[in-house]
Formats: structure tokens, sequence, C-alpha cells
């Protein structure tokens, strides 16, 4: 049935339409009739798969709620329902319609313009265009009214150059517009995103003498600040009570939510109080876009208060606002909090909708929590809320991450087989999981299908690059690099980063920093993560003079260097045996207000104990803990191997204590000292034997 309408929408829209448009329906019905060979392909080479999903997928995705098909006979009542416009069913409005034209007398043009109103209400637009056609052809004249309501409707159909030629029939007619007319044409370039032609037709409209209403400004504010002009929409506030026309909650929620967006929350609280100075009370709306704008800057408890302040001004919250403070709770890594958020929504009688549920679904899986998220999905699927095409590639994208690569394919069979088409993220997880599942074949399979189907884009490109550079594959990322340009795609930074990387990896340093210059001459700015890679590498290298250099070029881009760097930087000096500059960077770093992490620590520490400077060393292992940085596995490992190397075995044999009571282990390099050690002094080893003893008896 949708597929139909689809069809008959088309071919209406073609009768309008020129060459050029039907040329676009074409190669539109093109494109959809490869992506349904595309999936069809898919499918074969996933395979039949028994899914141990499908038990969540027994209900129907669609509630179906049939109603009896009444056809009224009473013509008393056809005509009353006519007047009165109290249907709520199509077809009941055109059983009224077809008995009132065959009244003698006809109704009154108004008495039809209410009757088509109620139909542009329940958003028949071309049923209302049929029916304007016969109400003309009966010989009953237009009006000012009639004319404004097919402007309206071809406004919601995004058909507003059509709403201007009934306009101008208007004029042509010697019909005097309304400022109603007026508003409608405004907001139907605003629907289409023709800002400068609204604000155009609305200067024209006040040099016509014509006053605008506060829905007229509503409508113009509105639009100014959906496409970024908020400062306008503003000037264009503080100006209406020049005019005579007092701003309502409708005009100020526009700019508010507008400056949320903008993250101007300071500015939106100061229009807030001022609007409620004015007596204008604010209404869901306002308070949406507060708490959406607090949200964006990390204030939860605000956003939390001023849903509390809400509701005890009995403005309830609707599936909306708890929508956008469900979905910043997961965003932050409160869980917990979302979900509490989402049972008060559900004991306050609001629904959760298809967000709501992919909101929550999305927190659980970025915290961990798999079975919770698929609990949740089963919960969501039973409330007949059908899971969209982010719900599944949320959940097909956490689960090639965590390895689960056929449980991801069977959720794609089934996203196909219920009618959700899947995406080019859809692909690209998928092709992601493949290659950290080492499955490079399968990965370069499914990637050379979407290249075929050309779904192919610059993400699909970036991860199979990433992957072979992972699989040190290095020429064939470089050959898929290549390919790029062929295609009329632009490598981006991730690109070059990537590839970038690989060559470093593959003891290519030429190749990397001829790849960087390559970038730079193609107008691709580097960022911090291709500068990171590039000094990282030059670093490694023994090439610290170009790494110090490129950090000077960095610095000049206005881009910052991170604690990433510095310890590239760190280790860079230590590895040259520029231990006095290693120490002076680290020292700077407190200086500048950074906080080394853990693996400046491990660099500055690595630097130390090589040089055989134990005591500073150690010195620095034990600031840590004191400034909130806790050793790791690694850094116990350095300060460790430094003791056992400078024969100091009591106090490795201390730390060693202390590294298994933290529950850390020895790695490789340790464990060969102690065990080289231990042939001329049984102390490290008695101690480890020990330790292990100790460890099995509390098992």
């Amino acid at each position: 049935m949708n597929h139909l309408r689809s069809s008959q929408a088309l071919k209406t829209f073609a009768c309008f339409s020129g060459r050029g448009e039907q040329r676009s329906i074409k190669m539109m019905m093109h494109r959809r009739r490869k992506s349904r060979s595309f999936h069809l392909q898919l499918q074969r080479a996933i395979g039949t798969i028994e899914s141990p999903f499908l038990f969540l997928f027994t209900n129907s995705f669609h509630s179906s709620n049939p109603t009896p098909a009444s056809r009224l006979q009473d013509a008393r009542f056809l005509k009353n329902s006519f007047k009165s416009a109290s249907f709520t069913q199509l077809d009941d409005a055109v059983a009224s319609f077809n008995h009132v034209i065959q009244m003698h007398p006809l109704p009154s043009r108004p008495q039809f313009s209410r009757f088509l109103s109620a139909l542009v209400k329940m958003k028949q637009y071309h049923t209302v265009f049929s029916m304007s056609k016969t109400i003309e052809l009966l010989g009953i004249s237009h009006d000012v009214y009639s004319l404004s309501i097919l402007i309206n409707c071809f406004c919601h159909l995004h058909l507003v150059d059509f709403g201007f030629s009934v306009f101008g029939k208007m004029l042509k007619f010697g019909l005097e517009p309304t400022t109603v007319t007026f508003t409608t044409l405004i907001n139907g370039l605003c629907i289409e995103s023709k800002i400068d032609k609204a604000v155009e037709f609305f200067d024209d409209m006040v040099a016509r003498g014509y006053q605008p209403n506060v829905y007229t400004y509503s409508v113009i504010v509105n639009g100014m600040c959906k496409f970024g002009k908020t400062n306008v929409a503003i000037g264009l506030l503080k100006g209406m009570a020049d005019r005579g026309c007092e701003p309502d909650v409708v005009t100020y929620s526009a700019i508010i939510d507008a400056l949320c967006k903008d993250e101007l929350v300071g500015e939106a609280l100061e229009l807030f109080s001022q609007m409620r100075n004015k007596g204008i009370s604010p209404n869901v709306i306002t308070y949406t876009g507060l708490i959406h704008g607090v949200c964006k800057l990390g204030q939860k408890n605000q956003a939390l208060a001023l849903m509390n302040e809400m509701v005890e001004q009995n403005i309830l919250p609707n599936v909306y606002t708890f929508n956008v403070l469900i979905d910043a709770l997961c965003k932050d890594g409160m869980v917990s909090e979302a979900q509490n958020t989402f049972n008060v929504m559900i004991q306050r009688g609001v629904e959760p909708d298809v967000i709501t549920y992919t909101s929550l679904i999305d927190g659980l899986c970025i915290s961990d929590q798999f079975k919770e998220a698929l609990a949740l999905l089963k919960e969501m699927v039973g409330t007949n809320i059908s899971p969209s095409v982010f719900t599944f590639n949320i959940l097909i994208d956490t689960l090639c991450k965590k390895g689960l690569v056929s449980n991801a394919q069977n959720i794609i069979k089934i996203m196909i087989q219920r009618g959700v088409e899947p995406t080019i993220v859809t692909y690209s997880s998928l092709m992601d999981g493949y290659c950290l599942g080492n499955q490079i074949g399968k990965a370069r399979k499914l990637f050379d299908l979407m290249v075929t189907n050309e779904t192919a884009d610059i993400f699909s490109y970036n991860i199979l690059i990433n992957g072979y550079c992972k699989c040190n594959m290095i020429d064939d990322a470089k050959e898929l690099f290549d390919e790029m340009s062929h295609k009329g795609l632009v490598p981006d930074a991730v690109t070059y980063s990537t590839l970038i990387k690989g060559m470093f990896q593959a003891g290519r340093p030429q190749n990397a920093k001829e790849l960087f210059k390559d970038m730079c001459s193609h107008g691709q700015q580097p960022n911090i993560v291709t500068f990171s890679t590039m000094i990282d590498g030059l670093c490694r290298q023994g090439n610290l003079d170009e790494a110090l250099t490129l950090l000077k070029a960095m610095e000049k881009s206005q881009l910052k260097p991170n604690l990433v760097i510095y310890s590239s930087l760190i280790n860079g000096m230590c590895k040259v045996g520029k231990l006095n500059d290693a120490k002076e960077l680290f020292s700077s770093l407190f200086e500048i207000g950074l906080q080394p992490d853990v693996y400046v620590y491990s660099a500055i520490m690595k630097g130390l104990c090589q040089q055989g400077l134990m005591d500073e060393a150690y010195k620095v292992f034990k600031d840590m803990e004191k400034v909130g940085c806790l050793p790791n596995n690694c850094c116990y490992n350095i300060i460790i191997q430094g003791f056992l190397k400078h024969e100091d075995l009591p106090k490795a044999s201390e730390l060693i204590n202390e590294m298994v009571d933290k529950g850390f282990s020895a790695d490789d390099a340790t464990t060969e000292l102690v065990v080289h050690l231990s042939q001329n002094n049984d102390l490290i080893l008695s101690k480890l034997r020990n330790r292990s003893e100790a460890s099995k008896a509390v098992q």
C-alpha cells in the first residue's frame, strides 16, 4: 500500500514537472531498485542463519487499528456533519461532501471554506485540491479565504511556488489578501529553507501597509532561528512592541531554543527571565529548549532542576522533554539516572517512543550492558514500537566491536526481513567487525559489494585501510588509498592519519613523511591526530629534530599539543639521550596547567631508569598517587625493571609485592629479568613463588 501511494505521488508530481525532474525521479527509482538488489546480494553473502534474537521479533512492529468503514446513509446526519465539520475520518468527510453538492440550494462559499479547513487540519491536502475544483465547477466563485486555503495546502506540500501562483490569481481577481495570506506564504518559504525570500516578503507585506500579527512574527522568528539568524530574530523581537504587537510564548520559545542550540544558555536564561517578568508563562516547549541547552553544556543537575520546576508549575514534560534528558544522561555515562528518568516517564503516563528506547539502548551498549540492552529491545518490540535503522545500527556496531560478528549478521538479516533498509553505517559496522576479527577477506568481499552497488563512501575506505594496516598489509592499504581519487573521493584527515601510522609501523618512515606532505599540498588540514601520529612516528625513529619542527608547525596552526604528543616527545628525548630536555618538558606541563597522565609518567620514568637515576624515578612513581594518577601495570613493570637492572633486589621485591597486591602482573621483560637474576640470587624467585602460593590459597 505504501509503495502504491509512493508511486502515485511520483506520477502526480511528474505531471507538474519538467523533463529534468522526471529524469531525477527515474534515477531515484533506479537507485531504489539497485538498493533492493544490494540487500538481496547481502542476504546471500550472509547466508541463512538461525538467529538467537528471533524471539525478540515475534510481535508485529506495526499495530493495526482497523476502523469499520461506516457508510452514513442518513441525509440529515450528512448535512449536519458538513456544517459542523466534525468528522474524524476521510471517508465520512467525502460522504458528507458528495451529499451536499447535490443539494439545492448549495452551501455558501464560507461553509465550503470551513469544511475544507477541517480537511487541512487532517492533512488531506490533495483531497482539498480535488474538492476545490469540484466547487469551482459548480459555479461557486473563489474568495480570499478559499484561495488562502489552497495556498496553505501548497505550502504544506513544499510547493510554495504554486502558492505564489494562487496569490497572483488572488490579486488578478481584485481580492484583497489578508495578514493570514501573507503569513501562510512566509511560512511556506521558511518550510522550504528560503529564509531570505521570507524576510523579503515580510518586508514587502509591511510596505504594502499590512500589520503583521503575533503569528506572523512567530513564523518569521522561528524561520530565522532555524537558519542561524538568531541575532536578527532577537532584533525583530525587540521591534515588535514598537509596531504594537506583543510577543507571546511561541515567539520567545523559538529564540530561547535557538540560543540553547548555539550553546548561549546564559542569554537564553536571561530571555527566559525577561519573558516571565512580562507575565508570559513558559510552556513545555520553552522548558524543553532550556533543558536541551543545559544538557549540551553538561549541566545535568540544572536540567533536572528545570524538570522539577516545570512539574511544580503543572507544566507536564512531554516525550520530547524526557528524550532530551534521557539522551544527555546516557551520553554522559549516567545510565542508571537515565533509567530512573525512564521509569518516572512511565509512571506519569508519558509513552516512550522509538527515540526514547534507542537512546537508552545506546547508553546501555556504551556502558557494556549488552544483555540489558537486548532486554530493553524486547520490551520495546512488546509495546509495538518498531526499532528504527538507528536502533539496529547501535546493536550491530556493539556486536561487531565485541567480536560477535555472526550475531551482528543475524540482526542485519532480521532488519532486512522486517523492511528496515540497512544504511552505509550498517555495512561499515559489519566491515569493521570483520577487520577487528582479522577476517580481512570477508571485509574486502563486503567492501567490493558496496563499491559495485555504488554505496561505498569515505568511511568505508577508511575502515578497510585501517584493517589492512592492522594486518600489516600496507601495500594493499596504499593501493586502496590510490583508488579513492579514481572514484572521485577525497581522502580526509582520518584516511591520511591511518595510513601514515601504518607506514611508520611497517618501518617506512619516508613514505609516511611523503603522505603528510601530500596531505598538506592537497589542502587537507592535519588535525591533532595526524600531528600526534607523525610526532610519535618520528620520535620512535629517533628523528627528534624533525618532531620538534613539526611541533612548532602545529602550534602555528593554532592546535595545542595534547598529552599523547608530550608523551611521545619525552620518549623521543630519552631515546636520543636528551634526558634533561625530557625532564624540563615534563616539569613544564604543570606550569601550563596540564596534569600528566599515566603514559607521560611512564615515559619520564623509563628515561630516568635507563640513565640509572633510580631515586628520581622512584620519586616520580610515588608522586603519581599524590596527584591522583594511579600507576598502572606498565608503570610498575618499568620501575621494577629499573631496580632489577641496577640490582636493588630488596626494593624490587617490595614493589613486586605491591604490584601483585594491586592485581597487576609481571610482563615478559620483567619475568625474563627475574629468571636471569634468580640464577644467582633466589630472593626474587622465592618472593614470587610465595606470592603465587598465597594467591592460590585465597582463591
